[in-house]
């Protein structure tokens, strides 16, 4: 079965369009499950600029539709290799659907809050995925899931799953930087670090507080002193006093 976001007999006006050549300025024509298209004028090959993979995250033939595209134009494109990274994650827990589920809100609530704040959002969204990659080798080598042993072994995974994407050393560098202390910021912390923090802690407040609600007193606490951004504070409030009113 065709994918219906491919098969024409589901395109709109927009499925083509024009974009132009970075070399010499000629104008191409696009259809929307273009991978790339040859100039016509100078022969450079062109990626298609509206190339989107993003329901890649969640489909499961996302590895036979993304294995068609070359995997030097995958890595061009940072919404790609974000999905391949959340595709890699649900491989790596294996079926673990507590620490899939998990990783998936915090990945939601933090490109929510980045929304509001100037952040790398390839960095955050893979570090999203990523966070508690180290949670099966911390488990299997110590018998627990303690956040130093998550800090410990969490990189290494990170590391091999992002060089087997062939992501550039930077990014895989500043997100196993992130992974390695993600549960204790430091004095001075990146953007990029405090909005993982804040949608890391939104989640667990929120998993927590399903299990036991938490009083408001202190939910209003942790809402003044915990969160090292204001749209993760804002965003904690707005989710949090919401499972409230419902639960009276």
């Amino acid at each position: 079965m065709q994918c219906p976001g491919q098969d024409s007999r589901y395109w709109d006006s927009e499925a083509i369009f024009e974009g132009s050549c970075p070399k010499c300025g000629n104008i191409i024509e696009f259809f929307k499950d273009d991978s790339k298209r040859k100039c016509k004028k100078c022969g450079h090959e062109v990626l298609n600029p509206k190339l989107d993979f993003g329901c890649a995250s969640y489909c499961p033939h996302a590895e036979q539709c993304l294995g068609s595209i070359p995997p030097e134009m995958l890595n061009q494109k940072k919404d790609l290799l974000i999905s391949r990274v959340a595709i890699e994650m649900k491989r790596y827990f294996d079926g673990d659907f507590k620490r899939i589920g998990h990783a998936g809100k915090v990945a939601r609530y933090a490109e929510k809050i980045s929304e509001s704040e100037a952040g790398n959002k390839a960095v955050i969204m893979i570090t999203a995925y990523l966070h508690d990659i180290g949670i099966k080798e911390s488990e299997r080598k110590f018998n627990s899931s303690a956040a130093k042993y998550q800090h410990s072994e969490g990189p290494p995974v990170a590391r091999e799953i992002l060089t087997k994407l062939q992501a550039n050393e930077g990014l895989i560098e500043e997100v196993c930087d992130i992974i390695g202390h993600h549960h204790h910021p430091r004095p001075e912390e990146t953007v990029n670090f405090k909005i993982l923090y804040d949608a890391d802690l939104i989640t667990n407040l929120e998993e927590q507080h399903s299990e036991s609600p938490i009083k408001p007193e202190r939910l209003q606490n942790i809402f003044e002193k915990s969160f090292l951004t204001t749209s993760g504070r804002k965003l904690a409030e707005k989710i949090l006093v919401s499972h409230q009113e419902k639960q009276q």
